[in-house]
Parts: C-alpha cells; structure tokens; sequence
C-alpha cells in the first residue's frame, strides 16, 4: 500500500460515501481492489472487487471466520485511515469550512497534493 491519495471528489454538502463515489464518476480495472469501511456496503454491486466489513444483525450474528476478516480489514484500513487524518492536520478540513465553497475542491486537492510530497519525501 503507498499510502498515496490518487484522487479527490467532493460535494456542496452532507453526502454519503457511496452515493459520493458513484457521483463522482470514477472508473477503474475489474481486477482493482477497493477496500472501504462500512460506508461503502453495497459497493460491490457496481464494482466486484470492493472489499467492506462484515454486518452482524440480530438474526446473524458474525462467524468467527467473518470477525478474523474484519479484524484484516481494519489492520488494512489504519493505513488509509492514517493519509485522511495528514489531510485534516491541514486545519482547513478538519471543522466547518468557512470559505469560499468554489474554491473548497482546489483546496482539497492541494492539500493532498501536500501530503503526497510529505510522504514521498525521505526521512
């Protein structure tokens, strides 16, 4: 995993991750993977290698094999976890944005642009 923010969408408000990522009109390989957490159940239907957590309800509770499978994930996801939280250091994402919305994609993207150069850059 390079820990690399490869690309950016936003909205004009509250959006669901999926029905972001939908909108957003990104188109990849059949043979990438996605992994995403539990805003993304469902997103296998459009696109067959999305990996997303396991949902326990009270009728079925989780196998132990599903548990172990959530577990990965989320080892697999504190790396992903870990790039959002270099953005929001940049405090500008982290609460209300107070700016000029047309300019708030731009700043998203410059922003990660910024973290990609600090990751990239030798310690």
């Amino acid at each position: 995993m390079t820990q690399r923010i490869l690309g950016t969408a936003t909205s004009a408000g509250a959006v669901h991750d999926l029905k972001l990522f939908r909108q957003s009109g990104v188109r990849l390989p059949n043979d990438t993977a996605l992994i995403g957490d539990a805003g993304y159940q469902g997103l296998w239907r459009s696109h067959g290698q999305a990996i997303t957590t396991h949902k326990a309800t009270r009728a079925s509770p989780l196998s132990a094999d599903q548990r172990q499978e959530n577990r990965v994930l989320a080892y697999t996801r504190q790396g992903i976890e870990h790039v959002i939280r270099r953005m929001k250091i940049f405090r500008v994402l982290k609460g209300i944005y107070r700016h000029r919305r047309r300019r708030f994609a731009l700043r998203v993207q410059l922003i990660a642009a910024l973290c990609n150069l600090t990751r990239a850059r030798p310690a």
